[in-house]
């Protein structure tokens, strides 16, 4: 025994099997060599024998929660893996046989049906190797669509002008149609206006029926009236005129006509107005120079300015007048 041991430090003996403490007197007390040699002296323990003595782990107990709905609170299922739930053989088929129709409808081209008659439509289909193309269907009825163009030209600058000047002449013949209506709506037949002398401002005119009068031009009409002061002017004021429809104006009795008969006897035309001469325009009227004064201006006696088939006088300037056709000679 080691000096140094005490009692304190002695271990007791270990019981053996089959020996109760009572029995193990006097009491023995062993070095901590003795107790680790008396240790390693004993048998080794079976596998099953050290199984069954290991400690085993106690449950493990989850509490269950309560719900705090209406609704009871499900009781506690065991922790670990669901049951794999098994698969009907029909949805397993119904699943096989959609798939496969899903793919092909997408893959169908799309195909136009139209009812016809019998020999209203004609259809033509084409194969191509083992495709085959749609056929386009056409009505019997359908008639060809043909195409039109309009033509272009370019205007050059002599055109457009020319188009300018037409438009114009055009505008004035209107404006001076307008204002001939307008003057027959104030006209007053059957009076002699001052300073009117011609014979026949009573007679009717060739819309009211009237004839021609003895100078072989119609009643009341520019003509006739300018005719009558020509004859005054060269002293005709009675049945043996100087002037008539057949000695003026041979070629026509419109006032359009009276500047080519001018020219065609030769007689003197001018742009500078004198008394006495005739003032001729190009919109089919005559009229007679009355009077010019200090300013130049020209006065004009007429009849059936604007269409009033009566006695009209006006001031106009020398410009406005086309040509002026001097008294024959």
């Amino acid at each position: 025994m080691n000096p140094n041991d005490t009692p304190r430090s002695r271990g007791k003996l270990l019981p053996e099997s089959g020996v109760s403490d009572s029995a193990a007197s006097p009491e023995v007390f062993l070095t901590r060599r003795e107790l680790r040699a008396q240790r390693e002296a004993l048998p080794a323990l079976s596998p099953a024998t050290e199984q069954f003595l290991a400690p085993k782990p106690e449950p493990v107990v989850v509490p269950t929660v309560r719900s705090r709905g209406r609704l009871p609170a499900s009781p506690s299922k065991p922790v670990g893996r669901f049951p794999r739930k098994r698969r009907h053989p029909v949805k397993i088929a119904i699943a096989v046989l959609a798939i496969p129709a899903i793919f092909l409808t997408a893959a169908l081209p799309a195909y136009a049906f139209t009812p016809r008659a019998a020999g209203d439509l004609t259809s033509a289909t084409h194969s191509s190797g083992n495709k085959v193309v749609q056929g386009l269907t056409v009505a019997a009825a359908a008639t060809a669509v043909t195409v039109s163009r309009d033509g272009f030209a370019a205007t050059t600058k002599e055109q457009l002008a020319a188009q300018a000047l037409a438009t114009k002449k055009a505008l004035a013949a209107q404006q001076a149609a307008t204002a001939r209506a307008a003057a027959a709506a104030f006209a007053v037949y059957g009076v002699r206006a001052e300073g009117d002398d011609y014979p026949w401002y009573n007679m009717p005119t060739e819309s009211q029926g009237g004839g021609l009068s003895p100078l072989s031009y119609y009643y009341r009409e520019c003509v006739d009236f300018v005719a009558w002061r020509l004859n005054r002017d060269a002293g005709s004021t009675g049945s043996s005129w100087r002037w008539t429809w057949n000695s003026l104006t041979p070629g026509g009795g419109n006032a359009s006509a009276w500047a080519s008969a001018w020219s065609n006897h030769g007689w003197t035309t001018s742009k500078t107005p004198v008394v006495g001469a005739v003032a001729w325009f190009n919109y089919n009227h005559v009229a007679y120079v009355q009077s010019i004064g200090g300013d130049g201006s020209v006065v004009l006696e007429e009849y059936n300015w604007m269409g009033s088939h009566t006695y009209h006088k006006r001031t106009v300037s020398p410009s406005d007048v086309a040509l002026f056709l001097y008294p024959p000679a």
